[in-house]
């Protein structure tokens, strides 16, 4: 499933730092006494029950301080709450209810209904009678922990498992393909999910970064169900200057991790760019299928073997996924536009495809036959026979002598051959190796 987000949100010097470290079992939170040392968004890929999710850091909220950096700090708070799907709303135990939290519980309620309210610096094993008090903000049962001794935090996270569990309910249930629409800022990712339904279902705007969150959209076309994610820009990390687009960001890489399919929007006129390169690997890294769409090819000026130069050009840069269909189009005039989904149909189909064990391991013997692995300090690799264990996307498990003497160039040679023999258009193939007998 999903890589969900938690944000820890709260006052400043509730602990948000040194919690976000515990959970993250590490220190990468700079944890002083001092209110608003936390002044941006700090996040960990954390994991426990085998359930992975990111783990945000926030400055804590100060809604009425006049300070221009706590002002800062509650706007990426704020943030933080429209976004993460769940939320740990973190209070000082010690200290009791203070205005401040009261205030925060209003803006959570309003935000985010996936909420746990964690009471931090409960050191002692008996319960301090002011967390009683924190029934009064409305938010259900408080969970007392102590983030500096470790107290209550297994607690804790069985309670955000619990929340994890629901949204995975959510996402389960439903029937269709999910698409990530993906690239850089102001290529025209909003206006083709718009072309796509035929009307304005998406803010569309020339000013960079208009699309700040992940957006789902779902249609039916001619019986099939889909659902369009529309993200926000991914930018290099140097050029992510404002705060709303760092946690977009991360929105993003999420978005990947969520769909089937991504469409790898690139601007005709610009070219394939190094961060083009870097958001298709996290795509494929991540075993996303991966449609690229050039938009804007009504702007791209025509010569003779212009479009062979470009694809070629292309493929050379993207060298790491020659295998991926490329679409151009123009969203503002609809070129080839409807070429898309006709083009998800297929990639689906192809994501899904199962070889038969028996005719998968003809084509293994053969490539193995026509070119057998080279030796390794007088060892050979001997590959017996192989199964595919999944799909979406496919799995392929082969049984050794000895998976340490297998060579990346090897298992990319099996790759190719399975290419040449079976159609996975856009889809990335897994081939891992296990020693028979284990």
């Amino acid at each position: 499933m999903t890589k969900p987000i938690v944000a820890i949100v709260g006052r400043p010097n509730v602990g948000k730092s040194t919690l976000f470290n515990r959970l993250a079992e590490k220190r990468i939170s700079i944890v002083e006494d001092t209110p608003g040392v936390t002044r941006d968004r700090i996040y960990a890929d954390c994991e426990w029950l085998n359930k992975h999710f990111t783990l945000i850091d926030t400055g804590g909220i100060e809604p009425h301080d006049d300070d221009i950096i706590l002002k800062q700090m509650y706007r990426q708070a704020e943030i933080a709450l429209d976004t993460a799907d769940v939320i740990i709303f973190l209070v000082d135990g010690k200290e009791g209810i203070t205005a401040i939290d009261r205030d925060i519980a209003n803006i959570i309620r309003k935000k985010n209904t996936n909420t746990l309210l964690v009471c931090n610096k409960i050191d002692k094993h008996v319960l301090d009678d002011n967390i009683y008090d924190f029934y009064e903000l409305g938010l259900g049962e408080p969970i007392a922990i102590s983030a500096a001794e470790g107290l209550g935090i297994g607690d804790l996270l069985d309670e955000v498992m619990k929340k994890f569990n629901k949204l995975d309910q959510m996402e389960e249930n439903y029937i269709g393909v999910k698409v990530a629409v993906i690239g850089k800022p102001n290529v025209g990712k909003s206006s083709i999910v718009n072309n796509i339904f035929g009307e304005e279902r998406v803010i569309v705007s020339e000013i960079p970064g208009t699309t700040r969150d992940a957006i789902d959209t779902e249609i039916e076309i001619n019986d099939n169900r889909y659902t369009f994610i529309d993200t926000a820009g991914i930018r290099k990390k140097n050029k992510i200057y404002q705060d709303i687009e760092r946690y977009s960001v991360i929105r993003s890489f999420t978005a990947i991790e969520r769909s089937d399919i991504c469409l790898l929007v690139i601007d005709g006129e610009q070219g394939v760019s190094e961060q083009d390169t870097k958001i298709a690997g996290y795509a494929i890294e991540n075993g996303r299928s991966v449609i690229i769409i050039v938009n804007k090819w009504d702007l791209v000026e025509k010569q003779k073997g212009s479009y062979n130069k470009f694809i070629e050009d292309l493929y050379s840069k993207l060298s790491f996924m020659t295998f991926c269909p490329v679409i151009t189009v123009s969203a503002l005039t609809g070129q080839r536009m409807s070429k898309i989904i006709d083009k998800i149909n297929e990639v689906n189909e192809y994501r899904s495809f199962r070889i038969k064990t028996g005719v998968l391991n003809d084509v293994i013997n053969d490539a193995v036959l026509m070119n057998q692995p080279r030796a390794v300090k007088g060892k050979r690799l001997k590959i017996f026979y192989a199964s595919q264990v999944s799909i979406n996307p496919p799995r392929f498990l082969i049984f050794v002598n000895n998976k340490k003497l297998v060579h990346f160039s090897y298992t990319r040679y099996i790759e190719n051959k399975l290419r040449e023999n079976f159609i996975f258009e856009g889809t990335p193939i897994i081939i891992s190796y296990r020693n028979r007998g284990d």
